[in-house]
């Protein structure tokens, strides 16, 4: 007798079934009801920002707990690391001078951790460092990143370089992950710990593109005018929805492989 499917496979197997058009649709409708969802639950938006630094910290206390238990960086991208340190460093920068909150908190512990994975990178596991894998060339997003900060950047009463600050940590975040997908790419393979951390960097990117979607249907649209003007505010918003796609995919196939109880992600061809 064939054994009954558990209905979370059989409905992951169904959409797997369905033509491109149907899951990009099936997509969309899961992102809208995972917004209703937030929007019931979270009555103050900023705790979603709040949430979202905090999985990100959790995603780099994974990346910790993996380098003192198995001694490997590999499947790791150093170059990812580095992008991750620049925007936190001046992110943090903007937040000392130009509102210091509970954010300055938690982006001075999420920089301090990330530092130190750079350390163990570099140094106490150089080892295992897959060099010949991680060959995303950074500066093809540092440049055009610095370049569209000089030009569109908040239109606020503060001094003209900490708005370009502001506008470059920014952009930035949007592609930090870039080097760790193309390291995944590389390697087809990724290993529980990895997939944990990234997968912490899609929820982290999500719920941060939640505040700033349900932030700006709460205020009829009044915030984007509030960041300034020009295409600033709809840069904003359109760098969250950017992280988010990014790495969707991936989290898509992760929670899969969840599903599916297999302990190492392997990705398609294609993906990410």
């Amino acid at each position: 007798m064939k054994a009954t499917k558990r209905p979370i496979h059989a409905v992951a197997t169904w959409v797997r079934k369905q033509p491109p058009q149907i899951k990009a649709f099936l997509a969309v409708v899961a992102v809208m009801c995972a917004l209703v969802f937030l929007r019931l639950v979270v009555h103050d938006q900023d705790n979603l920002f709040v949430g979202a630094e905090a999985v990100h910290a959790l995603g780099i206390s994974v990346l910790i707990y993996k380098l003192m238990k198995e001694k490997t960086c590999a499947g790791l991208s150093l170059k990812s690391q580095e992008l991750t340190a620049m925007f936190l460093a001046v992110r943090l920068y903007c937040s000392f001078v130009m509102e210091y909150d509970i954010h300055t908190l938690l982006d001075s512990a999420t920089l301090a951790t990330t530092l130190w994975v750079i350390y163990m990178m570099r140094f106490n596991l150089r080892s295992s460092y897959m060099d010949d894998k991680d060959n995303f060339a950074i500066y093809w997003v540092v440049i055009p990143c610095l370049l569209l900060s000089l030009f569109i950047h908040p239109s606020t009463q503060h001094h003209i370089l900490n708005r370009i600050c502001w506008a470059f940590c920014v952009y930035l975040e949007a592609v930090s992950v870039l080097p760790q997908l193309r390291v995944m790419q590389n390697t087809k393979i990724v290993e529980p710990f990895t997939a944990h951390y990234v997968f912490a960097l899609g929820v982290a990117r999500f719920l941060s593109c939640a505040h700033w979607i349900l932030q700006v249907l709460d205020t009829r649209g009044r915030l984007l005018t509030a960041l300034g003007y020009g295409l600033w505010p709809s840069l904003v918003l359109l760098s969250e929805i950017v992280q988010t796609f990014i790495l969707a995919d991936f989290c898509y196939y992760y929670v899969k492989s969840l599903v599916g109880g297999q302990l190492v992600l392997r990705l398609p061809s294609g993906v990410v």
